[in-house]
Protein backbone atom coordinates (compact mmCIF):
# COMPACT_ATOMS: atom_id res chain seq x y z
CA UNK A 1 0.00 0.00 0.00
CA UNK A 2 1.41 3.26 -0.97
CA UNK A 3 1.89 5.98 2.28
CA UNK A 4 -0.58 9.10 1.87
CA UNK A 5 1.20 12.18 1.80
CA UNK A 6 0.25 13.05 5.53
CA UNK A 7 2.35 9.62 6.60
CA UNK A 8 5.08 9.19 4.20
CA UNK A 9 8.57 10.48 5.90
CA UNK A 10 11.17 12.14 4.20
CA UNK A 11 14.34 10.70 3.47
CA UNK A 12 17.31 10.32 5.88
CA UNK A 13 20.54 12.45 4.36
CA UNK A 14 23.37 10.66 5.55
CA UNK A 15 25.68 12.32 2.41
CA UNK A 16 26.05 15.36 0.52
CA UNK A 17 29.00 16.33 -2.28
CA UNK A 18 30.18 19.03 0.40
CA UNK A 19 30.13 16.06 2.98
CA UNK A 20 31.91 14.12 0.47
CA UNK A 21 34.92 17.10 -0.27
CA UNK A 22 35.09 17.39 3.46
CA UNK A 23 35.89 13.95 4.03
CA UNK A 24 38.37 14.17 1.29
CA UNK A 25 40.39 16.60 2.99
CA UNK A 26 43.98 15.72 3.80
CA UNK A 27 44.18 15.73 7.45
CA UNK A 28 46.74 17.58 9.55
CA UNK A 29 48.04 16.59 12.86
CA UNK A 30 45.02 17.44 15.70
CA UNK A 31 42.46 18.76 13.11
CA UNK A 32 39.16 16.98 13.28
CA UNK A 33 38.07 14.56 10.67
CA UNK A 34 34.68 13.11 12.09
CA UNK A 35 32.28 14.35 9.19
CA UNK A 36 28.12 13.93 9.52
CA UNK A 37 24.69 14.76 8.65
CA UNK A 38 23.39 16.99 11.68
CA UNK A 39 19.52 16.34 11.03
CA UNK A 40 18.79 18.52 14.08
CA UNK A 41 20.03 22.07 12.57
CA UNK A 42 20.19 19.97 8.90
CA UNK A 43 23.40 20.98 7.59
CA UNK A 44 26.86 19.15 6.96
CA UNK A 45 29.25 18.64 10.49
CA UNK A 46 32.15 18.43 12.21
CA UNK A 47 32.52 16.79 15.33
CA UNK A 48 35.95 18.02 17.31
CA UNK A 49 37.46 16.23 19.89
CA UNK A 50 39.55 16.61 22.76
CA UNK A 51 42.54 18.09 21.72
CA UNK A 52 41.57 18.33 18.04
CA UNK A 53 40.75 21.50 16.27
CA UNK A 54 39.00 22.95 13.09
CA UNK A 55 39.32 25.69 10.60
CA UNK A 56 36.98 26.69 7.38
CA UNK A 57 35.78 29.06 5.72
CA UNK A 58 31.81 28.21 5.10
CA UNK A 59 28.92 27.67 7.28
CA UNK A 60 29.23 24.00 8.13
CA UNK A 61 28.40 23.16 11.58
CA UNK A 62 31.42 22.37 14.02
CA UNK A 63 30.45 20.79 17.35
CA UNK A 64 32.04 19.99 20.54
CA UNK A 65 31.27 18.74 23.76
CA UNK A 66 32.78 19.88 27.18
CA UNK A 67 32.85 19.26 31.00
CA UNK A 68 35.95 21.30 32.60
CA UNK A 69 38.05 21.64 28.75
CA UNK A 70 37.64 24.64 26.98
CA UNK A 71 36.61 25.62 23.40
CA UNK A 72 37.60 28.26 21.73
CA UNK A 73 35.74 29.99 18.65
CA UNK A 74 38.03 32.29 17.05
CA UNK A 75 36.48 34.15 14.31
CA UNK A 76 38.03 37.11 11.66
CA UNK A 77 35.07 39.34 11.48
CA UNK A 78 36.30 40.64 8.00
CA UNK A 79 37.44 37.64 5.68
CA UNK A 80 34.85 35.58 7.95
CA UNK A 81 36.60 32.48 8.53
CA UNK A 82 36.57 30.74 11.69
CA UNK A 83 37.55 27.73 13.52
CA UNK A 84 37.49 26.28 16.93
CA UNK A 85 39.51 24.08 19.27
CA UNK A 86 39.25 21.58 22.82
CA UNK A 87 41.55 21.44 25.00
CA UNK A 88 41.64 19.77 28.48
CA UNK A 89 44.57 21.64 30.72
CA UNK A 90 46.39 25.15 30.29
CA UNK A 91 49.87 23.55 30.24
CA UNK A 92 51.36 20.46 29.74
CA UNK A 93 54.83 18.15 28.06
CA UNK A 94 54.58 17.93 24.12
CA UNK A 95 53.36 19.19 21.56
CA UNK A 96 49.40 18.35 22.02
CA UNK A 97 46.46 19.85 21.06
CA UNK A 98 45.28 19.23 25.11
CA UNK A 99 47.06 21.36 26.37
CA UNK A 100 45.74 25.11 26.42
CA UNK A 101 49.17 26.97 24.91
CA UNK A 102 49.62 24.64 21.98
CA UNK A 103 45.72 24.30 21.44
CA UNK A 104 45.58 28.29 20.62
CA UNK A 105 48.82 28.17 18.54
CA UNK A 106 47.06 25.18 16.24
CA UNK A 107 44.17 27.22 15.84
CA UNK A 108 45.33 30.35 15.15
CA UNK A 109 48.22 29.49 13.07
CA UNK A 110 45.75 27.91 10.62
CA UNK A 111 43.94 30.73 10.74
CA UNK A 112 46.34 32.91 9.76
CA UNK A 113 47.48 30.02 6.73
CA UNK A 114 44.12 30.83 5.71
CA UNK A 115 44.24 34.39 5.58
CA UNK A 116 42.68 35.67 8.95
CA UNK A 117 44.74 38.58 10.36
CA UNK A 118 45.44 38.64 14.14
CA UNK A 119 43.92 42.18 13.89
CA UNK A 120 40.22 41.52 12.80
CA UNK A 121 39.91 38.40 15.20
CA UNK A 122 37.43 37.96 17.47
CA UNK A 123 36.75 34.86 20.02
CA UNK A 124 33.87 33.49 22.14
CA UNK A 125 34.71 30.70 24.94
CA UNK A 126 32.66 27.87 25.90
CA UNK A 127 33.36 25.33 29.34
CA UNK A 128 34.96 25.47 32.40
CA UNK A 129 32.66 23.60 33.86
CA UNK A 130 32.65 22.04 37.51
CA UNK A 131 31.53 18.77 36.47
CA UNK A 132 33.10 16.89 39.48
CA UNK A 133 31.99 17.33 42.79
CA UNK A 134 34.70 17.42 45.23
CA UNK A 135 37.61 18.16 43.24
CA UNK A 136 38.05 21.98 44.14
CA UNK A 137 41.76 22.03 45.27
CA UNK A 138 42.81 21.58 41.66
CA UNK A 139 39.84 23.30 39.71
CA UNK A 140 40.50 22.16 36.03
CA UNK A 141 37.94 24.22 34.70
CA UNK A 142 39.01 27.18 36.65
CA UNK A 143 42.60 26.76 35.41
CA UNK A 144 41.35 26.18 32.44
CA UNK A 145 39.25 29.20 31.84
CA UNK A 146 41.69 31.77 33.29
CA UNK A 147 44.42 30.46 30.95
CA UNK A 148 42.05 31.12 28.09
CA UNK A 149 40.76 34.55 29.32
CA UNK A 150 44.78 35.25 30.15
CA UNK A 151 45.83 34.39 26.51
CA UNK A 152 43.51 36.02 24.73
CA UNK A 153 43.74 39.43 26.62
CA UNK A 154 47.82 38.89 25.97
CA UNK A 155 47.01 38.41 22.36
CA UNK A 156 44.80 41.15 22.49
CA UNK A 157 41.90 39.35 20.82
CA UNK A 158 38.33 40.35 22.54
CA UNK A 159 36.40 37.98 23.95
CA UNK A 160 32.70 38.95 22.52
CA UNK A 161 31.24 36.36 24.63
CA UNK A 162 31.38 33.53 26.43
CA UNK A 163 29.94 30.87 29.09
CA UNK A 164 32.06 29.31 30.94
CA UNK A 165 32.34 28.26 34.56
CA UNK A 166 29.16 27.38 36.93
CA UNK A 167 28.55 22.85 37.03
CA UNK A 168 26.99 22.53 33.49
CA UNK A 169 28.65 19.89 30.58
CA UNK A 170 28.11 21.84 27.08
CA UNK A 171 27.54 21.26 23.62
CA UNK A 172 28.79 24.10 21.33
CA UNK A 173 27.92 24.04 17.85
CA UNK A 174 30.01 27.02 15.64
CA UNK A 175 29.47 28.36 12.10
CA UNK A 176 32.89 29.57 10.74
CA UNK A 177 32.01 32.03 8.06
CA UNK A 178 29.15 33.50 9.58
CA UNK A 179 31.05 33.62 13.33
CA UNK A 180 27.81 32.18 15.00
CA UNK A 181 28.10 30.33 18.02
CA UNK A 182 25.20 28.58 20.07
CA UNK A 183 25.49 26.82 23.80
CA UNK A 184 23.01 24.07 25.24
CA UNK A 185 23.90 23.00 28.31
CA UNK A 186 23.41 19.91 29.47
CA UNK A 187 21.84 18.46 32.58
CA UNK A 188 24.91 18.13 35.17
CA UNK A 189 23.09 14.57 36.47
CA UNK A 190 23.80 12.66 32.98
CA UNK A 191 27.41 13.74 32.69
CA UNK A 192 29.04 10.48 33.01
CA UNK A 193 30.99 11.00 29.82
CA UNK A 194 32.37 14.08 30.98
CA UNK A 195 33.26 13.61 34.19
CA UNK A 196 35.29 10.40 33.15
CA UNK A 197 37.13 12.96 30.47
CA UNK A 198 37.46 15.03 33.66
CA UNK A 199 38.87 13.15 36.02
CA UNK A 200 41.66 11.81 33.46
CA UNK A 201 42.60 15.21 32.94
CA UNK A 202 42.55 16.17 37.05
CA UNK A 203 44.93 12.73 37.47
CA UNK A 204 47.52 15.26 35.43
CA UNK A 205 46.83 18.88 36.45
CA UNK A 206 49.10 20.41 39.46
CA UNK A 207 47.15 21.92 42.68
CA UNK A 208 39.39 32.98 39.01
CA UNK A 209 37.51 34.35 36.49
CA UNK A 210 33.06 35.26 35.80
CA UNK A 211 31.02 34.06 33.06
CA UNK A 212 28.54 36.23 31.02
CA UNK A 213 28.36 38.11 27.42
CA UNK A 214 25.59 37.34 25.27
CA UNK A 215 25.08 33.67 23.37
CA UNK A 216 22.70 31.80 21.26
CA UNK A 217 21.12 28.72 23.36
CA UNK A 218 19.41 25.82 21.31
Amino acid sequence: MTPSPTTARAPVLNATPRLDKLKALPRKPGQASFFYWDAHFRNEAVKVLPGEYFVYDEDILITTTLGSCIAACLWDRERRIGGINHFMLPEGTGESGRYGSFAMELLINELMKRGASRMTLEAKVFGGGAVIGGMSSINVGERNTKFVIDYLQTERIPIVSRDVLEIYPRKVCFLPASGKAMVKRLAPTHADAFVAQDRAAAQKALPTATSGGSVDLF
